[in-house]
């Protein structure tokens, strides 16, 4: 509340303080924002607010700081230019019309790209600091808006008593919070060096398609020798969604925003209204032809609540699909076998993908699902070249020693290593393995299993035609004792189940589950960046 005189005007310190305030916002600053405007983009404070919650209350911190650079500007051009030493950091809440207040409250670090080009200066690095430790001191989960380019060189006010700053800790300090609270990276425009190092550090990278994202940017490149780049050039979209590094590409910022508000969501807990598709069409999406791929995602989404499914790394380990998604409110993570890749055949980029999956359900308790249908893991002299002993066994280790629920759906192929990773290890360490109808399970696949089982046989009949009608008898031979129905008959895996059941068996067992350990700190050290 206003200290006002009788009179009704403002007492002096408080206007100052108010008119100090306002030049912090967008409309103090017209020709910033047109900048953006004609960019396609929107300020970082638009961002923000469109981010949290409306109508309730935030606070910013270090709103008045300026750049260090008095010795090279004035007092009012600072003031003018450099709001805020171009790091807004504000405590808010997100989707709190949902979730209640301690669920939804979140601190949000945004780099302003209208302040020297979104850098990372002397003060904003001390504002940084003091936020991170807050943030892991409350346990907040924090959203990065980390547009900018790295470390600033201009900021000379502190020249005679600092070389090369390196003894900052605001990358460690973010780096502390992996596998406390979640931790998401937003990006639309230029993301290079210290600002990129901040966004490698988050649980999920979010890009808008103008994005592009680099360890170093054109400036340091240049100053490297290594030659003359444009920044759309270092680093786009086109090449870090498919190497693995962004797990959401987003259309712009407002798309951006909305896809980190839906992926927090699976972290702030279950919704109380749901919807979900005639689970009988499941049947209906497996073909009758044993060997035809299928569209797994369409599974997925008639398996999970209506508008519930978000896939990260869509585009990298295309393998395996790694997804959020609901089923009846409750938030699941899920990974499925893509048969349209390779098969459905584990190789070294999808291991790793699922891998770190794992890990970041794990670190924060949320069930895992695994949908299979795998031939097993890659083979031939090609994948070894990959590393792939040490990047399949990678899903092993994490599987095994992880400690969430796991719940697993044989939809058709189980075989091998490759079936047993995507189990969480062993068809008897998950929670469940069932089969649909279409199951069929072996130490490999059928048709490997024949020729290198029956090798002599086959190649003792010279006739091609007689050869391969006692390689087909031999395939049917071999699928009638690997089918769904014998498998369960040995209680190798827990039962065959019409697909129309899938959500039933997930929600008994899930509510079956005793309560989460409540901790004080972390479950894991940490979440991989990788």
């Amino acid at each position: 509340m206003h200290d006002k005189k009788d009179s009704g005007t403002i007492r002096p310190e408080l206007a100052e303080v108010i008119a100090r305030q306002e030049k912090t916002k967008d409309h103090a600053r017209p020709e910033a924002v047109e900048k953006r405007r004609k960019k396609g983009q929107r300020t970082i404070r638009e961002n923000i607010a469109d981010l949290l919650d409306p109508d309730t209350e935030s606070i910013e911190y270090g709103s008045l700081i300026n750049a260090a650079q008095r010795r090279r500007l004035s007092r009012e051009e600072l003031i003018d230019k450099t709001p805020a030493d171009g790091l807004v950091a504000t405590i808010g809440s997100v989707n709190g019309r949902i979730f209640d207040r301690s669920r939804s409250r979140c601190m949000v670090l945004g780099y302003d790209y209208t302040v020297l080009a979104g850098t990372q200066g002397h003060f904003n690095h001390k504002k940084k600091d003091r936020m991170l430790e807050l943030a892991y001191k409350w346990k907040l989960p924090v959203i990065l808006f980390a547009e900018g380019g790295g470390g600033r060189p201009g900021d000379v006010d502190m020249m005679d008593t600092m070389v090369a700053g390196l003894e900052i800790k605001s990358f460690s300090h973010f780096a502390r919070l992996s596998a406390l609270v979640p931790t998401v990276g937003v990006v639309s425009g230029y993301c290079f060096a210290g600002n990129a190092a901040l966004l490698g550090c988050c649980d999920v990278i979010i890009a808008a398609k103008n994005s592009s994202i680099g360890m170093a940017g054109p400036a340091m490149i240049e100053g490297g020798g290594l030659g003359v780049h444009r920044p759309e050039d270092v680093g786009p979209v086109s090449v870090q969604s498919p190497n693995g590094v962004i797990d959401i590409v987003a259309e712009d910022d407002a798309d951006a925003v909305s896809k980190a508000k839906q992926y927090l969501s699976y972290f702030q807990g279950a919704l109380p209204e749901w919807d979900f598709e005639d689970q009988h069409l499941l049947m209906g999406c497996m073909p009758e032809r044993r060997r035809r791929a299928y569209d797994i995602r369409k599974i997925i989404r008639i398996l999970a609540d209506k508008g519930s499914v978000l896939e990260l790394r869509r585009e990298f380990g295309e393998g395996i699909v790694t997804a959020f998604c609901r089923i009846e409110g409750q938030p699941f993570g899920l990974v499925a076998n893509n048969t349209m890749h390779l098969g459905g055949a584990v190789d070294s980029a999808a291991a790793d993908k699922m891998s770190r999956f794992i890990q970041l359900c794990d670190a924060f308790d949320i069930p895992m699902i695994s949908l299979i249908d795998t031939p097993g893991f890659m083979v031939g002299p090609e994948a070894e070249k990959t590393a792939q002993v040490r990047h399949f066994s990678r899903i092993f280790t994490n599987a095994t020693n992880a400690t969430i629920p796991f719940f697993n759906v044989v939809l058709r192929k189980g075989y091998g290593l490759g079936a047993m990773a995507m189990a969480g290890g062993s068809f008897h360490t998950c929670d469940f393995i069932v089969s649909w109808p279409t199951g069929e399970f072996g130490g490999m696949g059928l048709e490997g299993a024949v020729r290198l089982g029956f090798k002599k046989e086959l190649e003792a009949i010279e006739d091609p035609e007689q050869r391969e009608a006692l390689f087909e008898e031999l395939v049917a031979m071999h699928y009638e004792h690997g089918k769904a129905l014998n498998m369960a008959s040995c209680l190798e895996i827990d039962n065959v189940i019409d697909p129309a059941e899938t959500r039933q068996w997930i929600l008994c067992a899930l509510r079956s589950q005793p309560e989460p350990v409540q901790r004080e700190g972390k479950k894991r050290p940490n979440i991989d960046c990788w």
